[in-house]
């Protein structure tokens, strides 16, 4: 099931992300001065280019020092109307694309959530997916005037198999399966499956084994099942090559969805009926739904305060240099220190130690558990974090 370190993974990428828009939103507003300086070639008479350059180049000092002070600060006016309106609506533009920035990337940041569950009902019809490949080469087989030299591979055992069977026949399934069109149809998915079933699957030991035997033991119609997947889908070459084209995130998410589906596998036992429920994306989505947004929207709000009690925490090193992941990494701890009073502070500094391990330089390890430790430490003595609930200090 999704779990919070997942959730905080998600978080921190759409924070990046939404760094990285804003910097290009910098660059725009930038344009946008240039546009309003650049010589209007249909005037009767010349315009003076080296006016022009003069107040763009004012413009763009005005627009940056108060991008360098920080959304509050006050515009420097300048004698300058001209100067001046350029200002303003870079100011405006910048601001504007902001915010849709954010909306978009918090928007972003919850799709990519869910479609976890979307990765989970997709794989589990994998194997009426692979049903399909085998018909397929029986049909060629079929229709070949010359028999094949090696004798074709009998799947019957496969093709009958209860778990499986109780598994397609899953109304839960079915229904979440049409509702969001997650059979396996696409082209390339296809020939990904075709591929991994003639190079991996049919030559694999354990498999032909298995349909080599008599059938009779449930558990091994499970087991077979959890084999396909942990070797082909969650390992192997074909599957998780073609997976992880299509979801860019499946390198974080592939452990979410191998526990969902070897889970509900181990579910499918012999009393299971077509009514079982299938895993759910948490335990409480709604919950984590509300974690994530708070967590990712609070840390913008406060990232400029954030900034400088990191800046001030670092002040044998510029924060300028400090890596950008390590900086939303701090930021997003910071703000789950302070928002989230049933989170214990350990708990909270080692979760973001281990992100970074995960996803920021060698050194961030030492360098986020440095900075968290004492920042806590000095937060927590003037009242600024404050935690209470079952295990923890309530020192409102």
């Amino acid at each position: 099931m999704l779990n919070r370190r997942t959730l905080r993974i998600k978080v921190m990428q759409a924070l990046y992300a939404y760094d990285q828009a804003v910097g290009s939103d910098f660059m725009l507003a930038n344009d946008l001065i240039a546009d309003a300086f650049a010589p209007d070639l249909n005037l009767p008479e010349a315009q003076d280019r080296k006016l022009l350059k003069g107040q763009q180049k004012m413009a763009e000092a005005v627009f940056k020092e108060w991008h360098k002070a920080g959304s509050a600060a006050e515009v420097e006016k300048l004698d300058d109307r001209e100067v001046n309106d350029a200002v303003a609506d870079a100011i405006k533009y910048y601001q504007k694309q902001k915010a849709k920035d954010a909306t978009f990337y918090g928007g972003q940041m919850v799709h990519g959530a869910e479609s976890i569950h979307n990765q989970y009902i997709h794989l589990l019809n994998l194997p009426e997916a692979i049903l399909r490949v085998m018909e397929e080469e029986k049909e060629r087989e079929a229709r070949r005037f010359t028999p094949s030299k090696e004798a074709p591979l009998d799947t019957t055992r496969f093709e009958q198999n209860p778990a499986l069977h109780k598994l397609i026949g899953n109304k839960q399934l079915q229904d979440l399966t049409i509702r969001r069109s997650l059979k396996w149809t696409g082209t390339e998915e296809l020939e990904a499956l075709r591929k991994a079933w003639r190079a991996e699957i049919k030559a694999d030991a354990e498999f032909q084994s298995y349909l080599a035997a008599p059938a009779g033991n449930y558990a091994e119609e499970q087991e077979i099942l959890k084999h396909l997947y942990k070797t082909y889908v969650f390992k192997g070459e074909t599957l998780p090559a073609q997976i992880e084209e299509d979801d860019l995130n499946w390198e974080e998410n592939r452990s979410v969805v191998k526990n969902l589906v070897v889970k509900t596998i181990k579910m499918l036992d012999e009393a299971a009926t077509d009514e079982l429920e299938l895993m759910s994306l948490s335990a409480n989505w709604v919950d984590d739904k509300e974690f994530a947004e708070t967590l990712y929207k609070e840390t913008l709000k406060a990232d400029e305060p954030y900034e400088k009690l990191i800046a001030d925490s670092t002040q044998n090193w510029d924060v300028e240099r400090v890596a950008l992941i390590d900086k939303i990494i701090l930021k997003m701890a910071l703000c789950e220190m302070h928002l989230f009073r049933d989170i214990p502070v350990k708990v909270t500094i080692n979760e973001y130690i281990e992100i970074s391990k995960l996803y920021s330089t060698p050194k961030s390890k030492q360098f986020v558990n440095g900075i968290l430790d004492k920042l806590a430490q000095d937060l927590t003595a003037s009242g600024a974090i404050r935690k209470s609930g079952r295990g923890l200090l309530d020192n409102q």
